[in-house]
C-alpha cells in the first residue's frame, strides 16, 4: 500500500514504484504505524482456539479484517482473569481495536477497566450498562424453541447438558431450558441437569450419569454440539438406540453435526456470520470515532435432523 501524497508528481510516483518493484521493496508497516499511529490490525481473544465453533468465528473475522486491508492478531485466554489480563497486556500498542470472547460473568470486571482506552467490540459477553458494544446470540430463544420441539416429540423427561455454571451462554441456554418446561407444565427436576464444559469428554460423562438414574431420560438437550456428540458416543457405547430409545439434541450446528450418525438435530447459530459482524462493528468504531455504543443479537433456528426423530406432527 503506498501513500498517495498529493504534492508529489505523477512523474516521480511512477519512478518511485519502478525502483521499489525492481528493488523489491514494500513498505513497513511497523515503521508506518509509528507515523500513523494505527497498526491496521485488530485483535481477537478467544476463550480457546480449538474446535469448530471457534475456527468458524476467527474465519468469519479474518475474511471481513481482510477485505478492509487489516490483518489479525489472535490469542487464547481459557477465561482465566490472569491470562485475559496477560493477553490484553501484549496486544497493547499492536492493535488498533479488540474483539473479545469472554462468557465467563465474573471476567466482566477486568473488561470494563477496558472501558474508553480504545474499540472493543464483546462477543456474547453479558456485559453490563451498554458499556462497550456487543453482538449475542438469541440464546435464551434458541434453547427454548429446541425443548418446546421436544416436547412437541411427545418427551416431558428432557435432560440438560448444561454448561460451566459461570458462563453467560450456559446460563441463557439454560434459561431457556426452563422456561419451556414452565411453559409446558413440565416440573423441573434437578437430577436431569449435568454441567459440563462445552467439551466431547463432559458430555460423555454426562450420559453415563444420565444412564445411571432409576428413570431414565428419554431426550436429552446439550448446551453446544460438542457435549452432543460426545453423548451421541456414549449412548452407542451404552447400545442405547439414537433416537428410538433417547432423543439428543445440540445448539451451534457445527459444521461437523450434519456428518453424526444420526444426524444431530441442533439450534443453528451462523458462526462465521457471528465473527463477521464482530469484525465490521469494529471497524465502524475505528472509522467513525466516537459513537453510542451498538448491542446486536445473532438470531437463531432449529435444524431437525434424524437424532431427535425428524419433525413434530
Amino acid at each position: 500500500m503506498w501513500n498517495e501524497a498529493a504534492f508529489v508528481s505523477p512523474e516521480t510516483r511512477q519512478r518511485v514504484a519502478e525502483v521499489a518493484s525492481r528493488l523489491g521493496y514494500s513498505p513497513h508497516g511497523a515503521a508506518r504505524s509509528l507515523i500513523t499511529r494505527t497498526t491496521h490490525a485488530i485483535g481477537v481473544l478467544l476463550p480457546d482456539l480449538y474446535g469448530e465453533f471457534f475456527s468458524e468465528i476467527i474465519r468469519g473475522i479474518d475474511h471481513t479484517a481482510q477485505a478492509a486491508g487489516y490483518h489479525i492478531l489472535v490469542s487464547s485466554s481459557h477465561d482465566s482473569k490472569d491470562e485475559i489480563d496477560a493477553a490484553l497486556r501484549s496486544m497493547r500498542g499492536r492493535v488498533d481495536g479488540l474483539i473479545i470472547m469472554s462468557p465467563d460473568l465474573e471476567a466482566q470486571q477486568t473488561l470494563r477497566a477496558l472501558q474508553g482506552s480504545f474499540p472493543v467490540v464483546l462477543l456474547n459477553g453479558g456485559a453490563e450498562e451498554n458499556a462497550f458494544d456487543t453482538i449475542s446470540i438469541e440464546n435464551h430463544e434458541g434453547a427454548r424453541k429446541m425443548v418446546h420441539h421436544l416436547i412437541a416429540r411427545g418427551h416431558t423427561r428432557i435432560a440438560m447438558i448444561g454448561g460451566p455454571p459461570r458462563n453467560y451462554d450456559a446460563a441463557e441456554r439454560r434459561r431457556g431450558y426452563e422456561t419451556a418446561l414452565a411453559e409446558n407444565g413440565i416440573a423441573l427436576d434437578a437430577s436431569l441437569i449435568v454441567l459440563g464444559d462445552f467439551s466431547e469428554l463432559s458430555g460423555h460423562r454426562a450420559v453415563e450419569q444420565l444412564l445411571g438414574l432409576e428413570q431414565r431420560p428419554t431426550a436429552i438437550f446439550a448446551a453446544n454440539d460438542s457435549m452432543a456428540i460426545g453423548a451421541l458416543s456414549a449412548l452407542h457405547e451404552r447400545g442405547v438406540r439414537v433416537p428410538e430409545s433417547v432423543a439428543v439434541a445440540g445448539f451451534d450446528d457445527i459444521p461437523l453435526a450434519r456428518y453424526m450418525n444420526p444426524q444431530l438435530s441442533t439450534v443453528h447459530v451462523d458462526i462465521s456470520e457471528l465473527g463477521e459482524r464482530a469484525a465490521a462493528l469494529l471497524l465502524s468504531s475505528l472509522h467513525e470515532g466516537t459513537r453510542p455504543t451498538q448491542q446486536l443479537q445473532l438470531s437463531t433456528t432449529l435444524v431437525i435432523r434424524s437424532s431427535c426423530g425428524g419433525l413434530a406432527s
